[in-house]
């Protein structure tokens, strides 16, 4: 028998679980006292720590939006920048990300760096950048990339692999033949935050917590630890 199969017997996949290691370490330190003021400062200390460490797509980071339905809905993208003004990311605007985008503009980011036992938390609303700030960050991309995006099919039914290959060729030839060929459904957004928590893991459960606060983006940031 496999491990899929022992896996399938009652009972097995909980205390398989239960049994995987969390925390293994060595875990960061943190001292919330000596917090800067601004989060973006504090956030680009954790995230160059985490590259440092080797931690694999430090830059990944989970986007929760809100869907159709009203449920959640989340996926893993890659932030583009941030700044003063908030975390950047990038979507189609007919995929299903970017159409709860424009429904609701609200969205939540969660990073994990398990290697220092750390996540950061940001929520706040999003606003779209203008077309030629979006035209110049698909622009950057690579040009496999940009096939990608030029045919906006994201998400939808596929009936072959085949299909998508041969839609994947003719996009690229495309723009190969006009290298300034971009399109037009491509949105840079900016996460504009009203609360950014940052989390520390400790071994023995007592995580350390910080979240800055503020009601509005012209507001200064408040911070408040917060329980377990």
């Amino acid at each position: 028998m496999g491990a899929s199969d022992d896996l399938g017997q009652a009972g097995s996949v909980r205390e398989w679980l239960r049994g995987l290691e969390v925390f293994a370490g060595p875990l960061a330190d943190f001292d919330p006292a000596g917090a800067p003021a601004e989060p973006v400062d504090l956030f680009l200390g954790w995230l160059t720590a985490a590259v440092e460490a080797g931690v694999p797509d430090a830059h990944a980071m989970t986007l929760s939006t809100v869907g159709e339905d009203g449920g959640p809905d989340a996926r893993v993208l890659i932030l583009k920048n941030v700044d003063a003004d908030g975390w950047q990311f990038a979507v189609h605007a007919g995929s299903p990300k970017g159409r709860q985008l424009a429904d609701l503009p609200r969205a939540a980011l969660t990073f994990y760096w398990p290697l220092q036992g750390r996540q950061v938390r940001v929520r706040g609303t999003v606003e779209p950048a203008s077309p030629e700030q979006s035209a110049a960050d698909l622009l950057a991309r690579a040009p496999s990339a940009r096939a990608e995006a030029l045919l906006g099919r994201q998400s939808g039914h596929l009936e072959s692999a085949g299909e998508r290959d041969r839609a994947f060729r003719a996009a690229l030839a495309r723009i190969e033949s006009d290298p300034a060929l971009i399109s037009t459904e491509w949105t840079l957004y900016t996460l504009v935050p009203i609360a950014i928590e940052f989390w520390q893991a400790d071994k023995d459960r007592v995580h350390t917590r910080l979240r800055y606060e503020r009601p509005d983006r012209h507001s200064p940031w408040e911070r408040h630890m917060l329980w377990p």
